[in-house]
């Protein structure tokens, strides 16, 4: 009593094993999954007897239903004293479902099972298409194809295309992980005589003529997107630096020392993106990243926190703070996130903060100040409904400064000061209205400022002229060539 399972190999009769050709010779109860494979021709031409499982297709509703009516008669011969061979094309443990499920009840009902090594399709696909299943494979049942992870990164191999339908069912699930214009290869009857291997695009996968029970479909891996984000290099290189025996400047730095370079990295990286340099960009964000895993390290010398609390910490506000993303509430447009996003922040804050004016870092630039202290009072309504009477403020403090201006200047000295700031502050009201950011906007200005003179400096270099042989009209005109320049770049 027992089970011996078999594989009649990829197709050819000459990819049969000589055990399992031994094996078909020598019994009277051969099994097989289904008669239609290449070589049967050849067994029944030799004379060897089988009886096969056709039948039972024809019959089924659904695949599920046909291995597992499959798996139950076979176990259920062998239950009953017969010593069967049961014949499966490829490889037994290729792909085989029926296998599976014959092992399972077989265990189950203490019915003793053998399989014998075949060779399946895939040494011969191998070794057409030139791939090396070290690299990394999946191999897959067109029926099984809705269970493939959404990450995928290896090559693809799709067993049992064996219908129009099936491979236009094939086609529409592979086109949402690979895009419709997806190259794959169709392989037909590999190993045969009559051996077809196509190359086409994912959208014309069930047009091809030669689709049928030996089809299979070979998806090449999706280039790699990007490789696994860790921050554990630089934060093992920044434990390195501060422990004992690394650096010694680094060790003698605290959070207030490092503060200076926090600020000059932020600066830098607005610098990269005012340039639209992406790689100065990358850099300096680098350098950014740096400065916060120092301060985290740090702290965590301290006992006070680790870099693993500030990502979890953020990560948890981001998502509190998206409940329209993460949650169940809509919004209709970015607006409504903003409110929700300070209804949100002020219950967070609640106990921290009782003055309007609370939370604004007191070492922000003046400007950067300026804007969020306006804007804080314009939430309780302490603004101007629109934009007209901020042009006339502005004009009523710039008069204010012309009359400063004009008075001694020793007398007059710390009023100037007090009016230009009144102008400086009402003018910063101007961009908050037209819905700029005014260090933004400087930092422009002085960028295009920084290009515009470097350019009249290297006229003068060029023209071999000291600033001193040039007046005010000649610098004007090389001032003038360098915004025309900028203009057509």
């Amino acid at each position: 009593m027992g089970i011996t399972i078999i594989g009649l190999g990829p197709g050819s009769f000459k990819h049969l094993t000589l055990e399992t050709w031994e094996l078909l010779n020598g019994t009277d109860a051969l099994l097989l999954r289904t008669a239609k494979h290449p070589c049967v021709d050849i067994l029944k031409k030799r004379g060897v007897v089988f009886t096969s499982f056709d039948h039972l297709y024809e019959q089924a509703d659904s695949f599920s239903g046909l291995y597992q009516a499959i798996a139950t008669e076979v176990v259920g011969r062998a239950a009953q004293g017969e010593n069967l061979i049961y014949a499966v094309p490829g490889s037994p443990l290729v792909a085989e479902k029926t296998v599976e499920l014959i092992t399972e009840q077989a265990k189950a009902a203490g019915i003793e099972f053998a399989i014998v090594p075949a060779m399946s399709f895939l040494e011969v696909l191998y070794t057409r298409l030139g791939v090396d299943p070290i690299t990394g494979l999946t191999i897959v049942d067109a029926a099984e194809l809705a269970a493939l992870p959404p990450d995928l990164v290896t090559g693809l191999i799709v067993t049992q295309v064996y219908s129009r339908q099936v491979a236009s069912d094939t086609k529409l699930a592979l086109m949402d992980y690979y895009g419709d214009e997806y190259q794959v290869t169709v392989v037909h009857n590999l190993g045969l005589p009559d051996e077809k291997i196509h190359r086409t695009m994912l959208f014309e996968l069930d047009r091809l003529p030669e689709i049928d029970h030996l089809t299979s479909v070979y998806v090449p891996p999706r280039p790699a997107r990007s490789k696994v984000f860790s921050l554990d290099p630089v934060v093992d290189v920044m434990a390195r630096l501060r422990s004992p025996g690394g650096c010694v400047w680094d060790i003698e730095q605290t959070h207030l020392s490092l503060r200076r370079y926090l600020v000059e990295e932020v600066y830098e990286v607005l610098e990269a993106i005012e340039l639209a340099d992406g790689a100065k960009l990358c850099e300096e964000l680098g350098d950014l990243l740096l400065q916060i895993v120092f301060h985290a390290r740090v702290a965590e010398e301290s006992g006070g926190f680790t870099m693993q609390d500030v990502i979890d910490h953020v990560t948890e506000k981001m998502v509190r703070r998206h409940p329209h993303v993460f949650g169940s509430i809509t919004v209709r447009d970015a607006a409504e996130v903003v409110v929700n996003w300070e209804q949100i922040k002020k219950r967070e804050k609640a106990g921290e903060r009782t003055g309007v004016l609370d939370g604004i870092p007191v070492g922000l630039p003046s400007l950067m100040t300026a804007y969020k202290l306006q804007a804080k009072a314009a939430k309780v309504g302490f603004d101007w409904p629109e934009i007209g009477p901020v042009w006339d403020k502005i004009a009523e403090e710039l008069a204010e400064l012309r009359e400063a201006a004009r008075l001694p200047t020793a007398a007059g000295e710390q009023n100037r000061e007090d009016e230009l700031g009144d102008v400086l502050f009402t003018v910063v009201n101007l961009a908050r209205f037209m819905g700029i950011d005014p260090e933004t906007a400087l930092n422009r200005t002085n960028s295009k400022f920084r290009r515009r003179f470097g350019y009249v400096e290297a006229c003068l270099q060029e023209r071999q002229l000291a600033w001193a042989d040039m007046d005010l009209a000649d610098l004007d005109a090389l001032w003038d060539e360098a915004k025309v320049k900028e203009a057509k770049s």
